[in-house]
C-alpha cells in the first residue's frame, strides 16, 4: 500500500510541477501577456485565468484522492495504470442493408415514409383489395390483437409495410376531392407473421416497399427503376428477368429474379443450381386500390414493389441462420464493426 499511494502522490506532484510550478505551463503562458496586442490582453487574461483555476482544481482533486488512499478510505485507484480500451461500436447488419437499399432509391427521387406497426384491418388488408374472405389472407398468417377492438375494427400486427403506402395515398386527398400527386415513396420497416421460427424464417422480419403514382406511369417505368436498383445493389454484370405472378393489390404482377451474384449464373447451392435468385415482387397498382384511397384510376397509374431485408443480408454477409439477426450475440455483431 505504501508504494501504491507513493506512486499516486508522485502523479499529483508531477502535475503540479508541469502546470503550476515556477517554470510550469501556466506561468510560461502568463509571461506571454506582454506580446499580446493591447486590445486582446483582457480576453487573453480571462482565458488564462480560467485555465489556471481549472489546473488548480485538478491538482486538488489528485491530492484528495491520494489523501483518501493513505487514510484507508475512499476509492482505491492507481492513476498510473493505462485506461480501459474502448470497443468500437457498429451498425446492425439489418440496418446496414436497409440503409444501402434506401440510399439507392433516394437517388431516384424516392422519399422515406413510415407508419404504425399496430394496424387496423382496412389499411393492412381491405384497402389493398384483400376482402374479408379473400384467399390471399391465407397467404399471410396474421397476429390479431385481442381486446384492442373499437367500433368493430379488428387490429393486428402489420403483415407488410403496404399499410404505409395506403396511408400515404390517403394523405394526397384534397378538400375538393382531388388527389395531390405525384407520390414517390420508399417504406422500410418491421413486419410480423405467425410462422414457425427456423433458420430460414421468423415470426418478425423487415421489408422495404416502394410506390410511385403519377400520370402515364407504365410497366416499363417499373422495369427500368428495378433494373437500376439491381445493378446498383448487386453489380453491373447481373442480368434481371421478370416472371408473371399474383398479388391482389397489383395487376399485372411479377416477381423479379437476377442472375446469381455468387456463382455468376452457373449454378450453386444459393440459387439451387438454377442460376437465378428471386429478389422482390412487383406490379402495377390495382385500380381498385387507387379508388379506395380516393385517387382517380382513369387519370393516374402507378407501380409498387416490395422485398425482404434479411434475405439479401444473409446472401451478402454469408449468414446461414436468420435467427442470428435478433439474438444480439456480441460475437456475431462484432463482425460488422468494420462494415460500412
Amino acid at each position: 500500500m505504501e508504494g501504491y499511494t507513493t506512486a499516486n502522490f508522485q502523479v499529483a506532484e508531477n502535475f503540479r510541477i508541469k502546470y503550476l510550478g515556477t517554470k510550469g505551463i501556466v506561468k510560461s503562458m502568463m509571461a506571454e501577456m506582454k506580446n499580446i496586442p493591447a486590445e486582446k490582453r483582457k480576453e487573453f487574461g480571462q482565458v488564462m485565468n480560467d485555465f489556471k483555476v481549472f489546473a488548480e482544481a485538478k491538482y486538488e482533486t489528485l491530492k484528495e484522492i491520494n489523501s483518501n488512499q493513505q487514510s484507508g478510505s475512499g476509492i482505491q485507484m492507481d492513476l498510473s495504470l493505462p485506461g480501459d480500451s474502448l470497443i468500437p461500436g457498429s451498425r446492425h447488419p439489418i440496418t446496414l442493408m436497409r440503409n444501402r437499399i434506401v440510399s439507392i432509391f433516394q437517388r431516384l427521387g424516392f422519399s422515406v415514409a413510415d407508419g404504425p406497426e399496430i394496424e387496423d384491418d382496412w389499411h393492412n388488408f381491405t384497402a389493398l383489395n384483400i376482402s374479408e374472405h379473400h384467399p390471399a389472407r391465407d397467404m399471410q398468417d396474421t397476429f390479431y390483437i385481442q381486446g384492442h377492438n373499437s367500433n368493430s375494427t379488428e387490429w393486428l400486427l402489420r403483415t407488410h409495410t403496404s399499410n404505409v403506402q395506403i396511408r400515404e395515398m390517403e394523405k394526397t386527398r384534397q378538400p375538393d376531392g382531388k388527389a395531390k400527386l405525384p407520390i414517390r415513396i420508399i417504406c422500410p420497416g418491421r413486419v410480423f407473421r405467425n410462422e414457425t421460427v427456423s433458420a430460414r424464417s421468423h415470426c418478425f422480419f423487415h421489408q422495404v416497399e416502394g410506390l410511385y403514382i403519377d400520370e402515364n406511369v407504365s410497366f416499363a417505368d417499373l422495369k427500368q427503376t428495378l433494373y437500376f436498383f439491381a445493378q446498383e445493389m448487386y453489380g453491373k454484370d447481373i442480368k434481371p428477368r421478370f416472371r408473371p405472378s399474383y398479388f391482389p393489390f397489383t395487376e399485372p404482377s411479377a416477381e423479379m429474379d437476377i442472375t446469381c451474384f455468387i456463382c455468376g449464373g452457373k449454378g450453386c447451392r444459393i440459387c439451387k443450381q438454377t442460376g437465378w435468385v428471386e429478389i422482390l415482387g412487383c406490379g402495377m397498382v390495382h385500380p381498385k386500390v387507387l379508388e379506395n384511397c380516393g385517387i382517380d384510376s382513369n387519370k393516374y397509374t402507378g407501380f409498387a414493389f416490395g422485398m425482404g431485408i434479411e434475405r439479401p443480408a444473409m446472401l451478402l454477409y454469408g449468414v446461414n441462420d436468420i435467427r442470428l439477426f435478433s439474438e444480439n450475440d456480441v460475437r456475431f455483431l462484432r463482425q460488422f464493426t468494420s462494415v460500412t
